[in-house]
């Protein structure tokens, strides 16, 4: 006979059956623990499922008529769970639990903390709960402990109502059925664990939050009532209390006053401030003098008689109360207390979190008393008002000096003229850059307000379109109110014509009337600006959808450094605008007013004399308008407002621009109007921005083109991996776009076939920073920049280098700025380089007579825009050299 024919035999088909049995048992094995498993991570603290699918399997898989899992009580174990147990059984178990002997087989496993199978349980000598036996009709057993870490916490035990022993595969079995039990009555103690942890930590949030709260309250307002109310308010609920009150001590009468009050009637407040509560002669007194928490549990148990305090909260009800001393240092200064209408002690818990609102309650009391010190010394202070109104007037240019090259130098370093910034570097100067901005406007109104009030503030009177300081003063606020969903818009008379004011002040009118509508306003509400002109008047208003004001608050709300009540969040600022906006426009002969209904929005508005006249503005003696002749700009972005800005900052540099709605559109602009910069949105419809700068960069007619991506998406490595030259994160400045674009291009650009011309610099400045910032701005955009420190010599350098412009200080000592100028433009037709003034000094209407006709423009150190001088002073040069080359080319014909 064959090999093949052995193997055929019956031998072989046996071996095979058996085999395919214990596949078939394994895979249900398997499937079972599976299912506990899912059971398992399915439930975060219920047992129940997962006891419910063991005992079943363990039950089906061993096939046992019955499947149990007892779980240790103390001296017992009792019955958690079962499969195939009649309820009479169940019910006789709980009333006979099984304690802990070896009489069980439960006793057994968990004693020796391993599994015990018994053949016959009538047949063992040590089986002593016959009466299980007899209900259960069970005759075969096996248990498995359960053991959590290296603690045993039950037992899974499963019988047989024959004599019919389990094997050692059963017991493997039954083995993982009870660790899968023992895992999961962890898992519940763990859940069970952190749901406790989670919901103290949770109790201890509401307790940090309400201490922030009454925290807030007492950093911001001075009015102690509210602060108190808002302390004894959140000490009750917190507490779980039904009621309380706070108490001011009277250190001159020994008596404490109710201040505030909480859960409790008005009549019963009334009796207690009309109480003599003494802290000699009573219980808070008491606690008090000791420094300590003093609690009564029982009112009714205390010992007669009561205080005259206690007597009157007895009488409303009140059963149980506790006392915290507010004290300073050196002094009693109140007392908070807490009261329940039942009976019971405060916990510790309790007690540590009343002691703590009664630290803060003493701050607030302490707070009001000095708020009344110093109500008493106003005529004090009033004198010295005076005198830092004259020193801050007198000490404008050495306070913005230093804040100026702080601004500057991080602006400078944010352009990346000098390098890339990692993004700790770019987020740090990003706060320095916005502090000194504040400090800066903080700054300004400060001594704006203390010329005001020194009678040293001049208007520099002009004629100008008032449309034009409109148009302006939104222009500044729409990127904030678009942030928040807030549209703004404009309904302007077309007759408003010109105006004779001072066109900077009145600028400043406006933006704080729009600064403060968008600060106050919702999001997604709406800001109106109308303007119109009444008779030999101009009226502009400014109507916003906020909350309001309140009628005790709008007269207040023009009083220097009060800012009302309209926000908490919105706190900051000096409180200063609209006390600088109301006398700006009364040094202007007009009036500012308010109108406000709480929560329906407020308005205020203002008007300035201005008698009609068709008399056509006088042109302005500053730059000109750029005629767009310069380079090409391809703008892809497919929303019309995004592209009007962006398209607006690039014309105001003198660089002719394009835009394109759609990728597909932009590629074939730039193919045909070879750009020197392409600024590129990521979302676009159909093509998208990455794929619009990979087609740009794939082609060799456009690869050269410098791309700058403008996007929401923060993803420059993927920007410039592709390609692109610059990356910049929306929302983007118009500062940094222009920065972005213009490092792009050549200082300037000259005819064509010729090499462009190098602008050049002379800055005059005894102010070293000064110096340093200009030269940092304009060297790496290409400028050869000379400097000096004083006014000597200056004229001698200015002849020697032939710079394209001069930047000129007037504050020098020795020489001034003054006769600098004088010496390099004797007269106003003079020739020579275009000077252009930058300085801190407030020009007088004689100082800028003096100027007129002299010099190109002027620029204010004091929040200098660097990038706006910088382009200003490209286009000055700019126009320079060409009349230079216009010349030569005439002299040489």
């Amino acid at each position: 006979m064959s090999r093949f024919e052995e193997s055929s035999g019956p031998t072989g088909v046996d071996r095979a059956r058996a085999l395919e049995v214990r596949l078939a048992e394994v895979q249900e094995q398997l499937r079972a623990t599976s299912d506990i498993l899912k059971v398992l991570t399915s439930s975060s603290s219920d047992q129940t499922r997962v006891f419910d699918a063991v005992v079943d399997n363990a039950r089906r898989l061993l096939d046992a008529q019955v499947a149990q899992i007892y779980l240790g009580d103390g001296e017992y174990y009792v019955l958690a769970r079962s499969s195939g147990l009649s309820e009479e059984f169940v019910d006789f178990v709980a009333r006979h639990p099984i304690t802990r002997d070896r009489g069980t087989l439960v006793g057994r496993v968990t004693i020796d903390r391993t599994v015990h199978r018994i053949t016959d349980v009538l047949a063992d000598p040590e089986y002593g709960r016959s009466d299980f036996q007899r209900m259960g009709g069970y005759r075969s057993m096996m248990g498995a402990p359960m053991v959590v870490g290296d603690q045993v916490v039950g037992a899974l035990n499963v019988w047989r109502t024959t004599v019919n022993p389990f094997d050692d595969a059963a017991e493997a079995l039954l083995a993982t059925f009870a660790e899968q039990a023992a895992l999961a009555l962890l898992h519940v103690q763990l859940v069970t664990a952190l749901e406790s942890r989670s919901a103290e930590l949770a109790r201890k949030v509401d307790q940090l939050e309400a201490l922030a709260e009454v925290g807030e309250a007492i950093s911001s307002t001075l009015v102690a009532d509210e602060v108190l109310t808002t302390i004894v308010t959140h000490a009750v609920q917190l507490s779980g209390t039904d009621g309380g009150s706070l108490m001011e001590f009277d250190e001159a009468t020994g008596l404490f006053g109710v201040r505030a009050a909480y859960g409790t009637t008005p009549a019963v407040i009334e009796a207690l401030r009309a109480t003599e509560i003494h802290l000699d002669r009573t219980w808070v007194g008491r606690a008090a003098r000791g420094r300590e928490v003093l609690q009564i549990a029982d009112l009714d148990a205390e010992t007669p008689p009561l205080d005259p305090h206690l007597r009157l909260l007895h009488a409303d009800g009140w059963r149980s109360l506790v006392a915290i001393p507010l004290v300073r240092p050196d002094r009693v200064v109140g007392a908070l207390v807490v009261r329940r209408k039942s009976v019971g002690s405060f916990s510790d818990e309790t007690c540590e979190l009343l002691a703590a609102f009664a630290s803060q309650s003493a701050v607030a009391l302490t707070n009001a008393r000095l708020y009344q010190q110093l109500e008493q010394q106003s005529a004090e202070l009033a004198a010295a008002s005076r005198h830092k109104s004259e020193f801050l007037a007198s000490m404008s240019h050495e306070l913005r000096t230093p804040l100026n090259a702080v601004i500057g130098f991080s602006e400078v370093l944010l352009e990346r003229m000098f390098g890339e910034l990692n993004d700790r570097q770019d987020d740090y100067l990003r706060d320095i850059h916005a502090a000194g901005r504040h400090l800066l406007a903080l700054l300004g109104d400060i001594l704006d307000l203390s010329k005001i009030e020194a009678g040293r503030m001049e208007l520099d009177l002009t004629r100008f379109p008032m449309d034009d300081v409109i148009s302006q003063a939104l222009a500044l606020v729409r990127e904030r109110a678009s942030l928040h969903g807030i549209r703004l818009s404009l309904e302007a008379d077309g007759n408003l014509g010109t105006v004779s004011a001072d066109e900077l002040r009145l600028k400043q009118v406006m933006l704080n009337l729009l600064s403060n509508a968008v600060k106050f306003t919702p999001d997604g509400g709406r800001v109106t600006v109308r303007a119109w002109r009444d008779g030999d008047e101009i009226d502009v208003t400014v109507t916003d959808t906020g909350i309001g004001i309140e009628p005790a608050d709008q007269d207040r709300i023009f009083d220097s450094f009060q800012q009302g009540e309209r926000s908490a969040s919105s706190s900051e600022g000096t409180g200063l605008g609209l006390t600088l906006s109301r006398r700006i426009v009364e040094l202007h002969g007009g009036r500012l007013w308010l109108t406000s209904t709480p929560g329906e929005g407020s308005t205020f508005g203002f008007a300035i004399p201005q008698p009609a006249s068709t008399t056509a503005p006088e042109p302005d003696s500053g730059l000109q308008d750029v005629e767009i002749t310069g380079p090409t700009v391809v703008v892809i972005e497919d929303d019309p407002r995004s592209a009007e800005l962006v398209e607006l900052h690039l014309r105001a540099a003198g660089l002719r621009t394009v835009v394109a709605s759609s990728g597909e559109q932009g590629l074939d602009l730039v193919r045909a109007e070879e750009p020197v910069a392409v600024v590129l949105d990521i979302h676009l419809p159909g093509m998208n921005g990455w794929e619009v700068l990979a087609a740009l960069k794939g082609d060799p007619q456009t690869a050269h083109v410098p791309v700058v991506v403008v996007s929401v998406e923060p993803e420059r490595g993927r920007g410039f991996a592709l390609g692109a030259t610059e990356y910049l994160v929306k929302p983007v400045s118009g500062e940094h776009l222009l920065a972005a674009v213009t490092r792009l291009l050549p200082p300037s650009w000259g005819v064509e076939g010729e090499e462009p011309h190098r602008l050049s610099a002379v800055v005059v400045d005894d102010d070293p920073l000064a110096l340093k910032l200009v030269r940092s701005t304009l060297e790496p955009l290409g400028w050869e920049v000379h400097t000096c420190a004083g006014g000597q010599q200056a004229a001698d350098l200015v002849r020697a280098v032939s710079p394209s412009v001069v930047v000129m200080d007037l504050l020098m000592p020795q020489v001034d700025g003054f006769a600098v100028i004088d010496e390099l433009r004797p007269e106003r037709d003079s020739e020579g380089p275009p000077i252009v003034v930058l300085t801190a000094k407030s020009l007088t209407p004689q100082d800028r007579s003096r100027l007129e006709g002299r010099i190109a423009f002027v620029a204010e150190k004091a929040g200098i825009d660097l990038p706006g001088l910088a382009r200003r002073l490209a286009a000055v040069a700019g126009d320079h050299v060409a009349r230079e080359r216009d010349a030569g080319d005439g002299e040489a014909s």
